[in-house]
């Protein structure tokens, strides 16, 4: 029994409050289920929202206790280069998690940046679940692709299926992949391009409703196959939901 969560972006507030809807107690600091279902996570932890650090502390610490999942998004790749020292462009949200990381002593800078890294580096590309029947992707993955971890797959799987275009706010340019997948064994869960609703098509979820951007966090109960979402408390942003013609 599992709850997907999509993209949380900082907003430390909302995931509890899913959470909490969904029946997690947090009377030990973070969420745990009294009928042991296991909360996962699709990438994007951090950036844009308030409190990137906070979501870190609890993800890195129930996922290293062994009782919820994580795979990384674009955002998470971004975050764990900049730790390494790599020369990122510090925009598209890095800066508002960099601006908290600037306000840490040493210590409690190392601490959190201890936590990132291990869980960045123990988590897998993509989470391959029940039996190969759940698929967990940041971006989505295509049919043959499972199973594979090269370079082409995580470009796909962290960013989507882009042209090399870009649109006029300078976001890449991604083809709907979800609308022809065709797997019967494999449902996948992703997120990455913010939509207003839950968008359910072809054995596929996007489950990334715009939390940040002033939509709401959505989960997906799995095997239910049932979405629990919260509203956000962020500004909202229409142009930033994605309009898919199904």
């Amino acid at each position: 029994m599992i709850d997907v969560i999509g993209d949380i972006h900082g907003c430390y507030d909302e995931f509890e409050e899913l959470t909490k809807k969904m029946g997690y107690s947090w009377d030990m600091g973070y969420p745990i289920h009294p009928d042991a279902r296991k909360l996962a996570f699709v990438g994007d932890l951090t950036d844009r929202g308030p409190h990137s650090l906070r979501v870190i502390e609890v993800v890195s610490r129930i996922v290293k206790e062994g009782i919820a999942h994580y795979t990384p998004g674009n955002h998470c790749d971004k975050l764990y280069r900049f730790f390494l020292g790599r020369n990122v462009q510090q925009t598209h949200g890095l800066e508002t998690t960099v601006a908290e990381l600037k306000d840490l002593s040493k210590r409690e800078y190392a601490s959190i940046r201890t936590k990132y890294m291990e869980l960045y580096e123990n988590a897998p590309l993509y989470l391959v679940l029940d039996e190969k029947r759940l698929v967990i992707a940041h971006a989505g993955i295509r049919p043959d692709y499972i199973g594979r971890k090269d370079k082409k797959v995580k470009t796909f799987v962290l960013y989507g299926d882009i042209t090399g275009e870009k649109n006029d706010d300078g976001s890449p340019v991604r083809r709907d992949w979800a609308k022809k997948y065709t797997n019967e064994k494999a449902f996948i869960v992703y997120g990455h391009t913010p939509v207003s609703e839950p968008r359910l098509i072809n054995g596929t979820i996007n489950i990334d409703t715009g939390c940040v951007f002033g939509g709401s966090l959505t989960a997906f109960r799995y095997p239910e196959k049932e979405t629990v979402s919260v509203g956000s408390k962020q500004p909202y942003v229409p142009e930033k939901f994605r309009i898919f013609d199904d």
